[in-house]
């Protein structure tokens, strides 16, 4: 009986409202800190567009943020594991093409 009271003190009723559980879309992270805060925001990168346009910015305590380190890295060993290994590019290669992998345009 102690046991449920106890798990009960420690549930967090979390709400997601539909417009953020649509989500956004990034495929760009700039990660910045100071001493009391880390700053992580996450932009939309599109080709032929100069301006990238950041989507969400999440603030974190360092704790939080050593946290959520921890909680992708759990996860990402468990993806693999299912999943097999995520592929990393190579050392001097670019991280994203600009071009996306498509055609260039042409007018």
């Amino acid at each position: 009986m102690e046991d449920k009271d106890k798990n009960k003190k420690n549930q967090i009723n979390i709400e997601l409202k539909e417009d953020i559980a649509q989500g956004n879309y990034a495929n760009l992270a700039i990660i910045t800190h100071s001493t009391s805060e880390f700053v992580l925001d996450f932009a939309r990168v599109m080709p032929g567009i100069p301006k990238a346009e950041v989507k969400s910015r999440i603030i974190l305590t360092p704790e939080h943020a050593k946290r959520l380190l921890n909680a992708l890295k759990e996860n990402i060993a468990k993806f693999e594991h299912v999943h097999g290994k995520i592929k990393e590019p190579e050392p001097g290669n670019p991280t994203m093409p600009m071009n996306f992998g498509g055609p260039a345009a042409q007018a």
